[in-house]
């Protein structure tokens, strides 16, 4: 379990160092049999420990200060048994791309491969905590991520690695697309 703990914390900072994430937004768990393992609300990456991790558990019961995510994280592992790990990010590119609400659909080879349309969920503000859980669990029950406008990418997979792979792949997807829209305009 330890090993599984630090190397959830290993990626959550790589997020930060690589620019996913500002030092304190997003979150990420992973699931170890009935056990979710949650970063705590307003976790700093570049500080957070394994130990810093807060229970959750299948049925939906979180221990105090999980993230404001922890009920979204249940629903996505609820909803799709293949899950095990979850990284919620905020890639400027993907967000800056998907503000009109529309589906991103990646120009680039490798986004094409791996996801072929991202879906994008516009969910007002003051509704966010009440409906994300199921919106975005629903989505991931058939795909690998998912962005909700505005927010952020969600993302989910049979291992950490392979979460943080998706959430990354997206994002260098969305900055191709950004690069070459910018260049398209100049020429």
């Amino acid at each position: 379990m330890t090993v599984l703990k630090q190397e959830l914390v290993q990626h959550y900072r790589w997020l930060r160092e690589y620019g996913y994430n500002d030092s304190h937004s997003g979150n990420a768990s992973v699931r170890s049999n009935d056990t979710i393992w949650v970063t705590p609300t307003g976790a700093c990456a570049d500080t957070l420990q394994a130990d810093d991790l807060i229970a959750c558990t299948m049925d939906g019961s979180c221990e105090e200060h999980a993230s404001f995510d922890a009920k979204l994280h249940v629903a996505i592992y609820q909803q799709n048994s293949r899950a095990n790990a979850v990284f919620h990010s905020h890639g400027p590119h993907t967000i800056a791309l998907t503000m009109s609400g529309k589906d991103f659909v990646p120009e680039d080879f490798e986004g094409k491969l791996y996801f072929p349309t991202v879906t994008v969920h516009t969910i007002d503000y003051d509704d966010y905590s009440e409906k994300s859980p199921q919106i975005v669990a629903s989505t991931l029950s058939k795909h690998c991520i998912t962005v909700v406008r505005g927010h952020g990418v969600y993302a989910c997979a049979e291992t950490i690695n392979l979460a943080y792979k998706w959430t990354c792949s997206l994002e260098h997807s969305a900055k191709i697309a950004y690069l070459h829209r910018q260049l398209s305009n100049e020429i």
